[in-house]
């Protein structure tokens, strides 16, 4: 871990340097510009990191989202009955009708620049989106239950998840306790390691088993989407677990795991501590229903922090080919872009083994019993 976050501080002081080169290189050319030149339109590395990390409701695969290569995603509404119909006109700046006549749109036009509004759906009233004087939007939202990019990739993530653990289940089914083979293989020391290791070493050998299953489960959802979200950096990829809707949702599993398979020694604990004065337990009481939330809230931001800022890093260090409108920055920046990628795929393992671990550790901790 520490080599990990020394790593990670000589990569954002290099890409510092790298930016306020690259800023001075710019303003040194718009200052030489005449005007027989046609101005070209400025990147944004905010927009460019933020098109790759964030959800959508197209799966963008190249070229640009006017006149490039896209998967348009079916957009589904309840908003008076239930609606579906296509997202591709949405990314051309053009409102949707929609049955019985309402129109839709996830954006709208602002002078010459098209705002996408962090890709929510608004109903238009009789064709405008409206806005208070704080510039946010107050037309009214239907119910969404889109299949957008990061919906698609989770049930991409479950399937190949359910692949793997089911053909491997079937191949012991078939030739039973023998030296396994194929993914059974690959699968098999996994399994035994998150039993063993982090089930089995956390939560006590004699209540560990009916806890397996769940730990298997998010041991192996987290590591393959986590696998599937380095993707990003390139066209066509999906950022599911930087996305802190699915972190909060994992998070509060566990949350609910842990608080319903905690004993009476484990709530006697936080509502009357021993050792603890009588008058003392009005204040230890809040501060141990608070350390109740604060755990699972730490499982959350953990995972989406670090796969967020990796990803962060590696776009940002492609960027400096575009900021400096020269390819011959590829040399260095494209070098440091892949390892960190290689550096990602040992953090996508071990967000995942920490969140598992941890989530034993509070569950351990729930059914642990008396000692006298």
């Amino acid at each position: 871990m520490a080599l990990k976050s020394k790593v990670n501080t000589l990569m954002l002081t290099v890409l510092t340097v790298f930016f306020w080169s690259a800023s001075l290189g710019n303003t040194e050319n718009e200052e030489h510009k005449g005007e027989e030149f046609e101005l070209v339109e400025k990147f944004h590395v905010s927009e460019f990191i933020m098109d790759h990390i964030g959800d959508a409701h197209q799966w963008h695969l190249w070229g640009d989202h006017h006149h490039g290569t896209s998967i348009y995603l079916p957009i589904i509404l309840i908003d008076g009955g239930l609606k579906v119909f296509s997202s591709s006109e949405f990314y051309h700046g053009e409102e949707k009708e929609g049955p019985n006549g309402q129109h839709y749109i996830i954006g709208h036009e602002k002078g010459h620049e098209y705002a996408m509004f962090e890709e929510k759906i608004y109903k238009l009233d009789n064709g405008v989106l409206n806005f208070n004087e704080e510039g946010e939007v107050t037309s009214n939202r239907p119910l969404d239950f889109s299949i957008t990019k990061n919906v698609l990739s989770l049930l991409m993530g479950a399937a190949l998840m359910m692949v793997l653990m089911l053909s491997s289940a079937w191949y012991y089914k078939k030739n039973g306790a023998v030296a396994p083979k194929g993914v059974a293989k690959f699968i098999e020391p996994l399994i035994i390691f998150v039993r063993d290791d982090i089930a089995k070493a956390n939560i006590g050998e004699h209540k560990y088993k009916k806890y397996v299953p769940y730990l298997l489960t998010i041991f192996f959802f987290i590591w393959i989407n986590n696998l599937l979200g380095l993707i990003p950096v390139f066209p066509g990829g999906a950022n599911l677990t930087g996305n802190i809707a699915v972190t909060m949702f994992l998070a509060v599993c566990t949350l609910l795991v842990t608080v319903f398979s905690g004993n009476r020694n484990y709530w006697g604990h936080i509502f009357a501590t021993p050792g603890v004065p009588k008058p003392l337990l009005l204040i230890m009481i809040p501060i141990e229903l608070v350390g109740i939330l604060t755990k699972p809230f730490a499982l959350m931001i953990r995972l989406f922090a670090n796969i967020t800022a990796g990803h962060v890093i590696i776009l940002a260090f492609i960027c400096i080919i575009f900021i400096n409108e020269n390819a011959a920055w590829g040399g260095l920046s494209v070098p440091m872009a892949l390892f960190i990628s290689v550096l990602e795929l040992l953090v996508a393992a071990l967000q995942a083994y920490l969140f598992a671990m941890l989530s034993a550790l509070f569950i351990g901790a729930a059914v642990e019993e008396h000692h006298h």
